[in-house]
């Protein structure tokens, strides 16, 4: 059987969880975390987190461009030109072409504007930028991303950093139906289970910041995660079996005494 990787752009990856660099206490605790997790793609905020700046502490200094792939993204923009000049700035200092774009609509719930997410992500794409799309979880809006020519499809579960887990399930699965590109659960992941769900669901991976950092035990947490990530995967390739509101005995009745 051949490996299940996860396919986004030109890149094949073995882990299927994506973390966040930011929120944990220091950047010798989110390194840590970061290799217990076993995730190959780790998002950067390019407007938070130092990657240029050689007279303070470089994220480069932890964590290891060469082993595990950047992803530059656009958290804490919210317009359109605000967002493009901040991934052209991310390829300008580390040639990154495949980035994720965030373009929030309100301060208080951090939602996607999606009109200015859609205008982004068409002149992103023409730029001959790979982008993955933090978007909420309006199937046609997403159908209208992917069209634009989006790598990957990034729905929330839930608002970022509120543990929620997934609070629309049905649209979820209408997006797993009609997905061609990776369709990885962004935001609102709180617990493992969550993590299982999404995957059972057939997402292609998970993308978890807050629900590691923030955890008591931040360690056991990235742990926990990497084994959810997995279980689920193999849960949905195994294919469930149908749901029955009857019981169904183990055995036969054939050959009875």
């Amino acid at each position: 059987m051949k490996f299940d990787f996860l396919k986004i752009a030109n890149k094949k990856f073995k882990s299927r969880l994506i973390v966040g660099t930011g929120k944990y206490k220091n950047m010798k605790e989110c390194a840590k975390a970061i290799k217990i997790s076993g995730a190959e793609i780790v998002t950067v905020a390019v407007r938070r987190v130092n990657i240029s700046d050689k007279s303070k502490p470089l994220l480069m200094d932890y964590i290891d461009p060469k082993k595990i792939m950047y992803l530059p993204n656009t958290a804490g923009c919210f317009t359109s030109k605000d967002a493009l000049r901040t991934l052209r700035l991310a390829r300008e200092i580390g040639g990154w072409e495949i980035v994720k774009l965030e373009v929030l609509g309100d301060k208080k719930n951090l939602f996607p504007d999606m009109i200015e997410t859609l205008k982004s992500t068409e002149v992103l794409t023409k730029e001959g930028f790979k982008v993955m799309v933090y978007c909420n979880d309006d199937p046609l809006m997403c159908k209208r991303l992917e069209n634009s020519g989006a790598s990957a499809i990034m729905p929330l579960a839930a608002p970022i950093g509120s543990g929620l887990g997934i609070q629309n399930k049905t649209n979820i699965k209408i997006l797993r139906n009609q997905t061609k590109v990776p369709l990885i659960i962004d935001a609102g992941i709180g617990q493992a289970s969550d993590a299982v769900e999404a995957m059972e669901m057939g997402c292609d991976a998970v993308l978890i910041n807050t629900a590691i950092a923030k955890a008591k035990r931040p360690f056991l947490m990235a742990d926990a995660m990497k084994c959810a990530v997995v279980s689920g995967r193999k849960s949905y390739l195994s294919g469930r079996i149908a749901p029955n509101l009857q019981g169904s005995p183990s055995t036969t009745k054939k050959g009875l005494i």
